[in-house]
């Protein structure tokens, strides 16, 4: 990764090591947040993004493609919950209802698309869009 950066036609590139759920950067600092397919698997995902807020700059934008929960509850119920793991194990994937957690850590919607891709309904409904801090 690191010598990829160098290379890059845009920059500096700083390459920066931490939790998502304790981004080591300052309060406003960046312009813009980048999440692809990854809040599925950060144990607190609404921390992360509270975090993801905090880091952005007034007029600063959350851009983001996600999976997670499908609206559809033939397709929820079909799926694994979450909730049914046992004691001190957690899924490497969970179904999490990505627009809603985005609202809920201060965010409001420019742009929000929903829809299948192809592939077994429970694991491919996706969310993508742009949001702002409110």
């Amino acid at each position: 990764m690191a010598r990829r950066a160098e290379r890059a036609e845009f920059g500096p590139v700083e390459l920066i090591e931490g939790s998502a759920e304790a981004i080591p950067l300052k309060d406003a600092s960046v312009d813009t947040v980048v999440t692809t397919w990854t809040l599925c698997s950060i144990p607190d995902a609404l921390q992360a993004l509270r975090e993801m807020r905090r880091v952005l700059r007034p007029g600063g934008r959350l851009l983001f493609v996600e999976h997670g929960r499908a609206p559809d509850f033939r397709v929820v119920a079909g799926s694994a919950d979450p909730g049914l793991e046992a004691p001190g194990q957690r899924l490497p994937s969970q179904p999490r209802d990505i627009g809603t957690l985005i609202e809920g850590a201060g965010f409001q919607f420019d742009r929000l698309e929903t829809g299948y891709m192809r592939g077994p309904k429970p694991m491919t409904f996706m969310y993508e869009g742009c949001a702002r801090p409110r």
